[in-house]
């Protein structure tokens, strides 16, 4: 069988701090994996820089410049890291027989990147690293993380427990995802659907190098309702539920406290504002907003912007400039055939 090209994805955002390990460690894995001829010596990593603020760039295409392997994709402006992982994912696929994605504070373990070819050989198009287990974690984000995961499972949505976006996916695969067109991207919920052969490869998770996390309460919770809200209509149904609910129960106090009125034990007033205000106020409003969430959703869907915008590519440049050498290496030949042939 023929070495397949890896490329290994590593979106980048403010990661001055930690990105040149990261490039030696992920260099030096690439260089063991070719060396035992698991993969092709034309296989490459491709950082991705999501309009850092910093120096990450600088690094970025300073090292491309320096080691053959190494590739920068600079998009023009911050767009998340959903985006940003897509664009780095639908650049490599051009020249990859297989990609894999990985964070750049390296706290997924980078050893089993050879697993993953294994497994990449064995017929599978997409290997999903799982966490056994989240001890870096302080209490706080695991029980929230695992309560996000029962949740998304209640609600329909076919998520792998404990993964993250440390994965890897064929050539075929990524093809398949560039179908899917939403701009509300959620790739750990759409990666799942694509249905093509997949397996688990199971690691312990270390410690961040370097740096700060990019992902703060905030950012945690706005991702979360962004995966429950691009998946499932559940919470609009329950909010129907919750209407309907509310609205058997204001009949009931109704009919009591008109019972209270003819037998003369009713305050003034009372009936109309435990009915209308507390109840029915309410509900109102969640209704409103959770409903005004969804439509906002539906007018980023029409708009049908794009995702991102790439600034610098230097994957393509030199994947056009092999195609272009290898084209003429080609008519050279066919020329000096022609007078044998003659």
């Amino acid at each position: 069988m023929v070495e397949p090209k890896l490329t290994i994805v590593v979106p980048c955002y403010n990661e001055e701090e930690v990105l040149l390990e990261t490039i030696a460690q992920l260099n030096n894995v690439l260089g063991e994996l070719i060396t035992e001829k698991l993969i092709s010596n034309e296989s490459k990593l491709l950082f991705v820089d999501d309009g850092s603020k910093d120096k990450t760039w600088s690094l970025i295409y300073k090292e491309s410049l320096e080691n053959r392997a190494v590739h920068g994709l600079k998009l023009s402006r911050n767009v998340g890291h959903q985006n940003a992982l897509l664009a780095g994912l639908l650049t490599a696929k051009k020249s990859s027989d297989c990609v894999i994605s990985i964070d750049a504070d390296l706290q997924d373990d980078i050893q089993i990147i050879r697993e993953f070819i294994v497994k990449f050989k064995d017929g599978f198009d997409i290997v999903y690293g799982v966490r056994k287990r989240r001890d870096t974690d302080h209490i706080f984000k695991k029980k929230t993380a695992e309560f996000f995961y029962k949740l998304m499972r209640k609600l329909g949505v076919n998520l792998i427990y404990n993964h993250a976006d440390y994965r890897l996916m064929s050539k075929r695969a990524i093809d398949e995802l560039e179908r899917f067109e939403e701009v509300n991207l959620f790739l750990r919920g759409i990666v799942p659907l694509i249905g093509f052969p997949s397996t688990s490869i199971y690691y312990d998770r270390k410690e961040r190098l370097a740096g700060t996390t990019k992902y703060p309460l905030k950012k945690m919770l706005s991702f979360a309702f962004e995966g429950i809200t691009s998946f499932s209509i559940t919470p609009i149904r329950f909010v129907l539920l919750l209407g309907l609910v509310s609205f058997f129960v204001s009949f009931l106090f109704g009919c009591y406290f008109i019972t209270l009125k003819f037998l003369g034990g009713a305050e003034t007033g009372w009936t109309s504002l435990i009915t209308s205000i507390w109840l029915i106020g309410g509900l109102q409003l969640i209704a409103i907003g959770l409903i005004g969430e969804y439509i906002g959703k539906i007018y980023k869907e029409a708009k049908r912007r794009p995702k991102y915008s790439i600034d610098i590519d230097t994957f393509s440049m030199a994947h056009q400039l092999i195609e272009r050498t290898n084209h003429a290496e080609s008519l050279e030949f066919e020329q000096k055939q022609l007078p044998e042939l003659n």
